[in-house]
């Protein structure tokens, strides 16, 4: 997802995705610590995500 992308969204779906994200991220780590995941790159790329959401979360806070 884009930063663009993510800016067009409302302040309430951008903190729904974040929650969203970060439970599959901790079902992607379990998975990870039990057995080997096919693609471990998806976690790296979640965290990223997560980041990029709250980034863009924060600007908007600080911009009211």
């Amino acid at each position: 997802m884009k930063a663009n992308e993510v800016r067009e969204m409302s302040s309430e779906e951008i903190a729904q995705r974040i929650q969203d994200e970060k439970d599959q991220l901790s079902h992607l780590r379990f998975q990870h610590a039990v057995a080997e995941l096919p693609n471990p790159i998806i976690i790296r790329q979640k965290r990223r995500l997560i980041a990029r959401l709250s980034g863009i979360l924060s600007e908007r806070s600080a911009a009211q």
